[in-house]
This record gives C-alpha cells, structure tokens and sequence, in this order.
C-alpha cells in the first residue's frame, strides 16, 4: 500500500467545505422548526464532540442539517460522498462533502484530493452545489432574514488522516513526508520560500497529533475518536465569509452616504428633518451591522484547550479575518461619525429656523404697529 519513502493512508477522509453567505441573519429557532416537519427529523444542534464544554463553547450553537448522500462525477465513473450542513445563526450556511479514504498510497491520496477538488470545481458554477443552496434555501425560507440574492461564499479543503499504515508522530510526519504538494495542489516544484510559507502555520500538542494550515487548505492527522480540529477550522471561515459581506456592505453603503449627505445639504434652510431621518437611517445601519459582527467575533469561545486554542487563533490569522473585522470597525467609525455630526447639522439647522421665526415674527409685529 506504502509508496516508497511514505507512509501510506490507512483510514481517513477528504473534506470539502463551501460556506455561502444566504441571508442577513438566519433564525435557527424557526430552522430548527421547519427541519423537524421532516419525515425524518433532521436537525440538532452542533456541539464540539471531543472538548469539554467548559474549554471550548458556540456562543449560539450552529443547526445541524442532515442532507442525502451525493455522487461526484470522478475519473469517468463516481464516487459518493456523504453531506452535511450548518447554519450559523448569522446568515451562513456551511457545506460539507466528506469522501472516505481507506488503504491508500500516500501519492494516491494526495492524486485524489486534487482530482475531486477540481470535480467539484467552483461552487458559484457547479450544479451539485448550487443544487444543494437551493434546496436549503427553499426548505429554510421561513427562517432566513433579508435572504441574499448572490450569496458570497467561501471554499476550504481538509485533508483528514485518521490512521497511517505504521505508527506515525507529528516529528516523523514533518521529516518523511512532503505536505506541499497536498496543500498547494501545484504538480511542479515549488521554491524554497513558497514552500516555507506552505508550512509555516503548523500545530501539534500530543506526540501524534499534527496539523498544518494553508490559506484554502489544511492536513490534519487526528489518531484519536473525535476531533473538533475541523470543527474550529469551518468557523474561521465563516466568520471570514461574514466579514467580507459586511466589508462589502459598507463599501456599498458609504457612497450611498455621501451623496445622501450632499442632497441633503442642498435642500437649504428646512432641510433639519431630512438630516434627523438620514441620521436615524445611519444609526439603524450600525447598530444592526455592530449586533451582527459582535455574533461573529463571538461565535465560539477557546478557554481552556490550549491546542484548539492556538489551531483557531492560527487560522484566524492566516485566512485574515482580524484584517476585515478592522476593515469593517473603520468604515462604521466612518458612518458613526457621520450620523453625529448630521444631528448637530439638524440641531443647527432647527435653531436657525427658530431664528428666522423669531426675526419675523418681530418684523410682523412692528409692522402692524406702524400700520395701526
């Protein structure tokens, strides 16, 4: 089974991750409703299998969905895969695609992460994804809030080594066997530097446990039962799809601003109501995008499990969330200024109405004393 110089792959699996931003918020009350009319019920909530609670938590646990068996076009013939989803209570729902790997040379199994991954292809594109949002959507309707019209998405490939054919430790793993091939999906040699950057980003706490991230994928050898690595994986892309959306929304957002602002100053000396209202309509902007990332910054807490601590902190960083989370701090910075500034305008503007109204109110009333 082994390829000379590697151990082979005894028992794992390949998991394919496209999370989709589906709507402003999601309702999971009303989600998990809708799933138990089912003629088998298919919802739960998600918890970290392999943590204590006291260690690692969601701050709102995701649904769990349980979706049917799909087949993946491979090679001229198929190869099914068992499918899963969770929706975030922030609008997100995550896909997974799990193919199972038994008794499989190390080569081959890097061969067949690549080739399903480019089976699979774009999930914008491809029917067997889009097929899968639609069907969500269409069952969840109920519970999603303001529903996306082109869901943003993200995509992440896990490649899960649960057994190797020979014992194996996170020392030997890094000596004898060449992840870059596996986490870049390049065929021709990479340079030294661009190696080095593929696997910088790596964890280990036990003897036998290794874990290397990249940017869109991650090895990850897990000998024990359960996991929760790939479970503190999928919401640090979540959280990065929520970011992008809301960094998106506000990019929309502030030239919309700006040219409120403008035809608002142009409406001359009555215009203090137009200010108070486009105030208003600001403060309900940043009040619902502040609830909403503050779901996102705290969907799951890291206490005590130092090495799914550091894991989640690592992928938080390489994927660059804390850069849009910044991003997104700025530009509501930005429109929270604005909004105050656009109530002093109004207050001024209010004042110098009263002002004029006084003025006249004297000039009416000198003139009728020269009249009588």
């Amino acid at each position: 089974m082994s390829d000379p110089g590697h151990p082979g792959i005894a028992a794992g699996e390949i998991i394919f991750y496209r999370l989709f931003d589906i709507a402003y918020a999601i309702d999971l009350r009303r989600a998990e409703a809708a799933l138990a009319r089912r003629p088998a019920a298919g919802a739960r909530r998600k918890r970290l299998s392999a943590t204590p609670p006291k260690a690692v938590s969601f701050d709102s646990p995701p649904v769990v969905l349980g979706l049917d068996p799909v087949l993946i076009p491979l090679d001229g013939g198929t190869q099914e895969a068992s499918v899963a989803g969770h929706l975030y209570d922030f609008g997100v729902l995550s896909l997974t695609l799990s193919v199972p790997v038994r008794d499989l040379p190390w080569t081959a199994f890097v061969d067949r992460l690549n080739a399903l991954a480019a089976a699979l292809g774009d999930a914008s594109a491809d029917p067997l994804w889009s097929s899968l949002v639609t069907r969500v959507r269409a069952e969840l309707a109920e519970a999603l809030v303001r529903p996306s019209e082109t869901p943003l998405q993200e995509d992440y490939t896990v490649a899960l080594v649960r057994a190797f054919d020979q014992p194996m430790t996170a020392a030997r793993i890094a000596a004898e066997i060449d992840l870059v091939p596996l986490l870049s999906g390049e065929h021709l040699p990479l340079a030294d530097d661009a190696r080095a950057e593929l696997l910088r980003t790596r964890f280990s706490y036990y003897v036998d446990d290794y874990a290397v991230l990249t940017w869109d994928r991650a090895f990850v050898y897990e000998p024990h039962p359960d996991t929760d690595v790939i479970d503190v994986l999928e919401v640090a892309n979540a959280q990065l799809l929520e970011m992008r959306y809301y960094d998106e929304l506000l990019d929309d957002e502030l030239p919309r601003m700006y040219d409120l602002v403008e035809q608002t100053q142009r409406s001359g000396l009555l215009s203090s109501r137009r200010f108070a209202k486009l105030a208003r309509r600001l403060y309900t902007l940043v009040a619902e995008v502040t609830e909403l990332t503050e779901r996102v910054d705290n969907a799951l807490h890291v206490t005590e499990d130092v090495y799914l601590a550091r894991v989640y902190a690592g992928a938080v960083d390489l994927l660059r969330v804390k850069l849009f989370s910044t991003a997104v701090e700025r530009k509501l910075a930005i429109i929270r200024d604005t909004y105050a500034a656009l109530y002093d305008e109004a207050g001024a503007r209010r004042a110098e109405v009263l002002e004029v109204a006084i003025v006249a109110l004297i000039v009416i009333e000198i003139v009728i004393a020269l009249w009588r």
